[in-house]
Order: structure tokens, then C-alpha cells, then sequence
């Protein structure tokens, strides 16, 4: 069985940013959202490239709803769809993946298991779906954007390494 994930919108623009979208869904794992979040957010940002790579969009029952409420209750300056991530993670036992520091603090709080960008990127060398020289030239990409909020001396590293295996 394939492990789930909950994408927030960042780690899906991220990886767009780094044209490592389609390698992500190779991997063995399943990607949903909440469908909150893909109506608001990537509806009209290639919703239907990314269901046809398998982004599977889930809704959220009554409790799902009061949860996520809950949560934009509790910190409100995460996004109402960030809290329907959570929440459908939190409710399913599944891994939330995100790039925002606020979520995923909330997510460690509610014994949420949570990753982001780079153990995605990590992911995809170990199950060898895309070349170092992609990697490389993704995750410059991604950090090279004015936007990115990944860890600077992390991004360094793994920068550095996959230099390194390109000589």
C-alpha cells in the first residue's frame, strides 16, 4: 500500500518552481489535498495537470471542518486551507507535507508526522526517479526564487553534495 501525503500549496509550487512536479508523483506515494485547498489554490494553477499526475482531492467531513476551524482558531495566521490540510491529515493518520513554518510547528504539536520540500527531494534520490544533475538544477531553482523558505545552510549542503557527484 502507498504511503499518503497531504501537500500544502508551497511544497506543489515549489516543486513546480523546480520542475521536479512530475518526478514527485513517480515516487510510491499517493498526494491529496483538501478540497478547500484545491478549489481556492490550485484550481486555477494547473488543477487538472495535477490531477492527471494523481493529486487526489479529498473533502472533509463535519468533524474534518470543526477541526480545521479549531485550528485557524488556535493560530490565526495560517491560512484557512493550510488548517484543511492538517486536519485531513490529522484525521487520517497521514503525512502532512508542508513549507510553512507556522503549519508545521502545528502539525509537531498535534503529533502530525510533517515534512517538507527536501525530504521530498530526498525521497526522490533515493528511489533514483530523477538524475542528480535535476536534483541540482531543481533545488537552485527553488532557492534561487525570492520567495523560498527553505534552510539556507541545508540547501548549501545538498547543493554542495550533488556537485560533488556531478564531477
Amino acid at each position: 500500500m502507498q504511503q499518503i501525503l497531504v501537500s500544502d500549496t508551497s511544497v506543489l509550487i515549489d516543486l513546480k518552481r523546480g520542475s521536479l512536479l512530475e518526478a514527485s508523483f513517480r515516487l510510491a506515494f499517493r498526494f491529496f489535498v483538501p478540497d478547500l485547498l484545491y478549489e481556492r489554490e490550485l484550481k486555477d494553477w494547473g488543477g487538472e495537470d495535477l490531477t492527471r499526475l494523481g493529486l487526489v482531492i479529498e473533502q472533509l467531513d463535519g468533524a474534518g471542518v470543526s477541526l480545521a476551524l479549531a485550528y485557524r482558531k488556535r493560530m490565526p495566521a495560517l491560512s484557512l486551507p493550510d488548517c484543511f490540510a492538517l486536519a485531513l491529515a490529522q484525521i487520517h493518520s497521514w503525512v502532512l507535507l508542508s513549507g510553512d513554518s507556522a503549519l508545521s510547528r502545528l502539525a509537531t504539536d498535534e503529533e502530525v508526522e510533517c515534512h517538507g520540500v527536501l525530504w521530498l527531494l530526498g525521497k526522490m534520490h533515493d528511489a533514483n526517479v530523477v538524475s542528480i544533475r535535476k536534483l541540482h538544477n531543481g533545488l537552485t531553482a527553488i532557492s534561487q526564487h525570492p520567495r523560498c523558505r527553505l534552510p539556507k545552510t541545508e540547501v548549501r549542503r545538498r547543493l554542495s553534495s550533488y556537485a560533488d557527484r556531478l564531477r
